[in-house]
């Protein structure tokens, strides 16, 4: 059985096939395990949503079934984040939010199952993510309103000779959620695997001593299982709060507020 040593090497993006194909003069194909849990993240999603439109919506049966009421409830669930957010007349964007939802909570909850790979541990996806919306986000409010985007750096009644300085604290701040963004999902990822490895590995060579030590280890063992409960409850919780940043930051562009 593979073990893994440590606590980082979780984390590493490592080739799992290579093939080099004299194509177009020379081509060389990889998948990467980065690569293959975001095929299987992209699977799953897809199949459940097509497993639900199989059997039918609530509207269809007497009787819906739990996976039915699930979806719905979680499809109701963002729809108010962007109602509430973004408001009634733009749930144009309840696609992309919807989307973006489930692509991050499938994503961390894949990456708790024992020598799995969570994508959203590396910092080109998680940051690569929140420049993209950041981005996007920015169009966004430079299409809607034109020129008139940037009074978005200067605060309603600012006197004349602040102006300046307050521009420069609004950029920063606004420059800011481009990388904070994708480093809050980061680093809660990064840091709950990390202490869940550590601990693993500690209570491992616990059980792997005498009898005494191993039945004593059982204590901390029942703390271990609480936070592997917090970890799963982290990244349900992760991705709600991305989709609640980013519909708010859509909400600030489409109303400049």
């Amino acid at each position: 059985m593979k073990l893994i040593y440590s606590p980082l090497e979780q984390f590493e993006v490592t080739n799992l096939i290579s093939l080099n194909a004299p194509i177009f003069g020379y081509l060389n194909f990889t998948l990467t395990n980065f690569a293959l849990y975001s095929l299987i993240g992209f699977t799953l999603i897809t199949s459940l949503h097509l497993a639900f439109k199989g059997t039918g919506s609530n509207n269809t049966k007497l009787i819906p079934s739990q996976w039915s009421i699930a979806l719905e409830s979680s499809f109701a669930s963002i729809n108010a984040i962007v109602r509430e957010q973004i408001g009634l007349r733009n749930e144009i964007y309840l696609p992309f939010i919807y989307s973006l939802f489930f692509f991050i909570i499938i994503a961390n909850l894949i990456g708790n199952v024992p020598y799995s790979f969570t994508i959203t541990t590396s910092i080109i996806l998680s940051v690569g993510l929140s420049f993209t919306i950041f981005i996007g986000v920015t169009i966004l409010g430079l299409t809607k309103h034109g020129l008139h985007f940037f009074s978005f750096f200067i605060p309603s009644g600012t006197p004349l000779v602040l102006v300046p300085l307050l521009v420069l604290i609004e950029l920063t701040s606004y420059l800011a959620r481009a990388l904070s963004l994708g480093v809050r999902l980061f680093a809660n990822m990064f840091a709950g695997h990390t202490l869940l490895k550590i601990l693993s590995t500690f209570l491992y060579q616990l059980f792997s001593s005498s009898l005494i030590v191993a039945v004593l280890t059982l204590i901390p063992f029942s703390i271990f299982i609480a936070l592997i409960g917090l970890e799963l409850a982290v990244s349900v919780i992760q991705a709600y709060v991305f989709v609640l940043l980013t519909s708010s930051y859509i909400k600030d562009a489409v109303e400049l507020h």
